[in-house]
């Protein structure tokens, strides 16, 4: 597998914006731990292996059980989150799979989230979800490879 392009290198600016959005998600009282699984879910959704592997590598990292990692994808069946990161996964995929349903985030799972964070807290949610989703993108459109950043690939 071979990267397209760099974005980083070709559009510095943009790059330097996207990074704002993660300077912000992070300065926000959003729980770490919430942020990286909600990043993991999303780019399972969007197949970005680039984004699932470093997500999964910095949640480790930041001290996420492996038994949390392995279960992201198949998290409502499983007793390994909290009622408020099941409330954020929820919504990380409704946000995500906009046109595969016929509502789309439903104010059932809009309620569960307002249920469970401050409006600051959800908005910054929002934006780690949006942010995500943007550089899914990215990288797969770029076919950013996996591992590259530890300088770790097959």
């Amino acid at each position: 597998m071979k990267q397209r392009m760099n974005v980083a290198e070709l559009a510095p600016e943009a790059y330097r914006a996207m990074q704002a959005l993660e300077r912000y998600t992070a300065s926000s009282d959003l729980p770490h731990a919430t942020r990286e699984l909600v990043k993991i879910r999303v780019s399972q959704i969007n197949g970005c292996g680039f984004c699932v592997d470093m997500h999964c590598h910095d949640a480790k990292a930041a001290g996420e059980s492996d038994e949390r990692l392995y279960a992201v994808a198949a998290w409502r069946e499983t007793p390994f989150f909290t009622e408020a990161e099941r409330a954020a996964l929820a919504l990380a995929e409704e946000a995500t799979r906009l046109s595969d349903r016929g509502e789309t985030v439903p104010d059932g799972v809009w309620a569960e989230a307002e249920r469970h964070y401050e409006p600051e807290t959800l908005a910054a949610l929002v934006v780690t979800i949006s942010t995500i989703n943007a550089w899914n993108r990215i990288a797969v459109s770029t076919r950013a490879v996996p591992g590259t950043l530890r300088g770790r690939t097959a």
